[in-house]
C-alpha cells in the first residue's frame, strides 16, 4: 500500500489517484494470498461510494488546546497489547456549514506517523461502527500538503484491517473523533 499511496501523491488527477487507490486495495486483497483468499465467495471489489470531488479538503492543523489524554486502543503484535497515539492537533471539517473537528493523532509505536480515525452519522450502518481510518503514517497512507496546510480526501477513508479479517485487532476511532455528518466518500459496508 505504501506503493499505491506513493503514486496518489505524484497523480495529477485525484479521480485517476483515486481509481488507482481502489485497484490497489482490490488488488491487495483479492489476492491468492490476500485477505479473502480463504472465502467461499469472495467480493470482486471492496465497495465505496461514488468519488466525489467536493469531499477533497486542504486544512489548517489547529493547535492541540486541550484535547483529552493519549489514545489507548487495543492492538495485535503490541506490547500490553495496547496502540497508544498522542494527540498532535486538530482539523476543522466544514461541510457547507455543518462542522466538526477531528483530533490528529501521532503514533507511538507500530510504525509511528500520523493517524487520524474517525466516525460519522453513517458509522454503524453503512460503515463499520468502530470508524474509518483517513490518515495512518504507519501504512504511509496520506496525501501530503503544502503551505502548512494538510490535504484530507475522504474518497480515501477505509476501514480498518479487523473488519476484514477478526484475526486483527485494530485502533478504533475515539468517541469524540466523531463528525456530526455523514461522509458518503471511501469505503463503504
Amino acid at each position: 500500500m505504501a506503493e499505491v499511496y506513493a503514486d496518489l501523491r505524484r497523480a495529477p488527477d485525484p479521480l485517476a489517484a483515486w481509481s488507482g487507490w481502489r485497484e490497489g486495495r482490490d488488488a491487495l486483497f483479492t489476492h491468492p494470498s490476500g485477505v479473502w483468499a480463504e472465502s467461499a465467495q469472495p467480493p470482486a471489489t471492496i465497495p465505496t461510494w461514488d468519488h466525489d470531488p467536493s469531499w477533497r479538503l486542504e486544512v489548517e492543523v489547529g493547535p492541540q488546546g486541550t484535547l483529552a489524554e493519549r489514545m489507548r486502543a487495543g492492538g495485535a503484535g503490541i506490547p500490553d497489547g495496547v496502540t497508544t497515539a498522542d494527540p498532535i492537533g486538530t482539523v476543522r471539517i466544514d461541510r457547507g456549514g455543518d462542522v466538526g473537528t477531528l483530533t490528529l493523532y501521532w503514533l507511538r509505536q507500530y510504525g509511528g506517523g500520523l493517524f487520524l480515525p474517525f466516525r460519522d452519522a453513517t458509522s454503524g450502518e453503512q460503515t463499520y461502527g468502530g470508524g474509518r481510518y483517513l490518515l495512518d503514517g504507519a501504512k504511509s497512507a496520506d496525501l501530503g500538503g503544502t503551505d502548512g496546510r494538510l490535504v484530507l480526501d475522504f474518497n480515501f477513508a477505509y476501514h480498518p484491517s479487523c473488519v476484514h479479517d477478526p484475526r486483527w485487532s485494530c485502533p478504533l476511532a475515539p468517541p469524540a473523533n466523531t463528525l456530526p455528518f455523514a461522509v458518503e466518500a471511501g469505503e463503504r459496508l
